[in-house]
């Protein structure tokens, strides 16, 4: 029985690959979006019902995400956004919050020596209120972005204690500041201007929007920068997101048609 079940699933497997490379080149032919940001939703969930600790839904979460950097390596996507921890998720249990923070500090630190960052050149950016976070992991944070500083390949975001919300208020505080110090105009207050104020600032505005889990929401998450983003939601949790999932959101992006408000 066991090895028909391996062949069983040896067979699965092939086909899956088969299809994937099918809607490859499918979307290879069409337009890639520039970037892409996910909220990971589901990790508890994913948890509670293979019943699990909720600290192994966010320890699967977050290998996930290196499967997802594979996944936009293969599709050339420049940009990336991951929503890992927003500010309000300081309001869960303590025990949780400390778990996922330990898991942030690793990762931060495995990611200095992560060949995938330095081969492919990749740029990374911790965005949100740094200063709410752990000094150790403020500090990590920093210093990642410090060391891929000059790295123009590829980019990647993490929202970490961010806020959309926040974030605006933020951009608005230094905008007054500066007008009230004569380093800036009234008449010269645009929607550019304001752009370049927020966390985000010279980043291209992301063209989609996954969020996983079945969630129909955006949670505070860009709330500026999403104006004309497209949006998509996938009934899977994020630690079982497969890269078939991650291709027919890509997929179903490119089959729609953007106007941009005309």
């Amino acid at each position: 029985m066991v090895f028909r079940s391996n062949i069983f699933n040896f067979f699965v497997d092939r086909i899956d690959e088969f299809r994937n490379f099918k809607l490859i080149e499918q979307i290879k032919k069409s337009s890639i979006p520039k970037h892409v940001a996910i909220i990971m939703d589901g990790n508890r969930r994913f948890a509670r019902e293979l019943g699990l600790n909720f600290d192994k839904g966010h320890k699967y979460g977050k290998e996930k995400i290196k499967e997802l950097l594979e996944w936009c390596f293969e599709l050339k996507i420049k940009n990336l956004t991951l929503y890992a921890f927003s500010i309000e998720n300081f309001e869960r249990g303590k025990n949780e919050v400390s778990v996922i923070m330990n898991l942030c500090k690793e990762e931060l630190k495995k990611a200095l020596k992560d060949s995938r960052i330095h081969n492919n050149q990749i740029k990374i950016n911790v965005i949100g209120n740094l200063d709410s976070l752990p000094e150790n992991i403020k500090k990590s944070a920093i210093f990642i972005m410090e060391k891929t500083k000059h790295y123009n390949n590829y980019l990647l975001n993490i929202a970490l204690a961010y806020g959309g919300r926040e974030e605006i208020i933020h951009a608005i505080k230094n905008i007054a500041k500066d007008v009230k110090n004569n380093k800036l105009k009234i008449n010269e207050i645009t929607k550019s201007k304001v752009s370049s104020y927020l966390y985000t600032t010279g980043i291209p505005d992301p063209d989609l929007i996954l969020r996983t889990s079945g969630e129909e929401r955006i949670s505070n998450f860009l709330l500026w920068q999403l104006a004309y983003s497209e949006l998509y939601f996938s009934d899977v949790y994020w630690p079982a997101f497969r890269k078939r999932d991650f291709l027919k959101a890509i997929r179903t992006f490119q089959q729609r048609k953007r106007r941009f408000g005309k």
